[in-house]
């Protein structure tokens, strides 16, 4: 199947930077959009907010953004490594949480898509 790891979170002071990586692995005939979400403090599980997405277009990448971080925030993507980054700049302490990455993927050439999520990463912004 496959596996989705995260990694680079951390504590920041406001207005830090921080790079978070997510690695995609295993059994991958596709890999379609890779996105990262986050779960504020406090929040009911479960509900995360989608902070940011690339999608795989025949020959370019396509992204969005959640409002509240446009302008800070870059997705990036290395497919050859079927890795997402998050570059993320002047960090706010609103911006704290847990980040959850997902991949859409189908594991064989028969297998429907699907969405495997890893274990989340935490990022903590605070002075």
């Amino acid at each position: 199947q496959v596996q989705v790891v995260e990694s680079g979170g951390g504590s920041v002071q406001p207005g830090g930077s921080l790079r978070l990586s997510c690695a995609a692995s295993g059994s991958i005939f596709s890999l379609n959009a890779m996105g990262w979400h986050r779960q504020a403090p406090g929040k009911q599980r479960g509900l995360r907010e989608l902070v940011a997405t690339i999608i795989s277009g025949s020959n370019t990448d396509y992204t969005d953004y959640a409002d509240s971080v446009k302008g800070r925030f870059t997705i990036s993507r290395d497919h050859a490594k079927n890795t997402v980054y998050l570059q993320m700049n002047s960090l706010k302490p609103e911006d704290t949480g847990v980040y959850y990455c997902n991949a859409e993927a189908r594991p064989f050439a028969s297998s429907p898509l699907d969405v495997y999520w890893g274990q989340g990463t935490q990022v903590t912004v605070s002075s």
